[in-house]
């Protein structure tokens, strides 16, 4: 029998039915049973909520849980644990896993794990081309049978023009979302930073923003040309957002994300060496942090994601030229959001929420991302004033390697609902 909770003196802010405002929820039976005021239930148990704000649960569209394949770096079970303990009830895995989930029988093997060990809702995205590969697409109506809301190649792009074509035309036949990294490897070959004044500097070989905004540029016009739907992961730099800015007035179905640390760091962090500030696409200029900002605030930019991408501190402790690309967010994508985009009125919490939640889950075609009655009760508290330090000790993630290690925060999830039930409440994970 389930549980049933009164959440009571919120405040509730769901942007998607447009309620900001200090409202009590009653969750049974793992939904939304009634919102309103001065509510009371006979039996359960009360959530006092009074100072917090109540949000639909947050969704994270881009996460690497390396499994299977590397279990050294993150499990389902860590990676969840990770994601609710950053206010997260739903994400989406990636498909860069050893070996790629490429195959329907793959998918399901990851099904089996995510029902045993799973921690929050997981959704997952395909392969688009067989082992990453970028050659011959794989077979999106057996993937979506099999369970998959999305295909992608994620950090290997496709660069064969017509085989993205292809991916376009059929991931709009099965009613796929494909979300493409978007990177001319001939630009990029053997970078490891942004190209510019500071790699010269720093004597390490850059990456050109044009790597980025060119094949925003290509997959923009093939998606205009398909009459597809596309989705723009980790936007950097400042013609990306303009390139995706002015294709959206044009009526190209895109939406795009961009994940905190390209909001919040800039090149000049990679002048330490520290590894954790290598990631791709990498650290762009502060014209390019301004650019993301205003990308979120007027719309251009639908979502935020982690792109948590966890690395063992052995493969991180090596020279700069030599560490993986990449960096954990879970736990930090929604304080950093907090701090640099509410705290700096780049956004509103309105707004914050709207891209952690609705959009991401209408982005995905998920159920989430709402408080209306009947709804799933997935349901993510936040204390907005909560201040801390990010200590590495602290982190569910089974990997550290993150540049915001002893950063002081703010605003932090509190308690999570996944389907009704609580998950994390007080900030400890049940």
């Amino acid at each position: 029998m389930n549980k049933r909770y009164l959440i009571k003196g919120g405040t509730v802010i769901d942007p998607l039915n447009k309620i900001n405002g200090v409202f009590d929820i009653i969750v049974s039976a793992g939904k939304i049973e009634k919102a309103g005021k001065d509510l009371s239930i006979k039996a359960g148990e009360t959530i006092e909520a009074k100072g917090k704000i109540v949000a639909p649960g947050l969704i994270d569209m881009h996460v690497h849980l390396r499994e299977p394949g590397r279990e050294d770096e993150e499990t389902v079970k860590s990676g969840s644990r990770a994601a609710v303990h950053g206010g997260f009830t739903g994400i989406l895995c990636m498909p860069n896993t050893d070996p790629a989930i490429d195959k329907p029988e793959i998918v399901k093997t990851l099904k089996e794990i995510i029902a045993s060990d799973a921690a929050c809702s997981i959704f997952i995205a395909g392969a688009a081309t067989l082992g990453r590969a970028g050659d011959k697409l794989t077979d999106f109506d057996k993937l979506k049978k099999e369970g998959v809301v999305a295909v992608s190649d994620d950090g290997s792009p496709v660069q064969d023009k017509g085989v993205m074509e292809e991916a376009l035309e059929s991931a709009k036949r099965s009613g796929l979302l494909l979300i493409e990294h978007c990177e001319d490897l001939n630009l990029a070959a053997g970078g490891v930073m942004n190209k510019g004044f500071v790699s010269t500097k720093a004597g390490l070989k850059g990456i050109s923003a044009r790597s980025e905004y060119d094949a925003v540029k290509r997959n923009l016009e093939i998606a205009k040309k398909t009459n597809s739907r596309i989705h723009i992961a980790h936007v950097s730099c400042k013609e990306s957002v303009e390139l995706i800015r002015k294709a959206k007035k044009d009526g190209v179905g895109v939406t795009a994300e961009t994940a905190p640390h390209y909001f919040t760091l800039t090149e000049d962090c990679c002048v330490s060496y520290d590894t954790n500030t290598k990631m791709n696409p990498p650290l762009r200029t502060k014209e390019d942090v301004e650019a993301v900002k205003a990308g979120l605030a007027d719309g251009t930019i639908d979502a935020i994601a982690s792109d948590h991408a966890p690395h063992t501190d052995a493969e991180k402790d090596v020279e700069f030229d030599y560490a993986p690309f990449g960096i954990i967010g879970l736990e930090t994508a929604l304080s950093l959001g907090v701090t640099e985009l509410i705290e700096k009125k780049v956004l509103s919490w309105n707004e914050l929420i709207l891209k952690l939640s609705a959009n991401p889950a209408a982005i995905l075609g998920l159920a989430g991302g709402s408080l209306k009655e009947g709804s799933p009760a997935d349901i993510t508290i936040i204390d907005p004033m909560k201040e801390f330090v990010f200590k590495k000790d602290s982190i569910e993630s089974k990997s550290k390697n993150s540049p915001f290690l002893d950063w002081r925060l703010k605003g932090k999830a509190v308690t999570v609902f996944v389907n009704g039930k609580i998950i994390m409440k007080d900030e400890m994970i049940l």
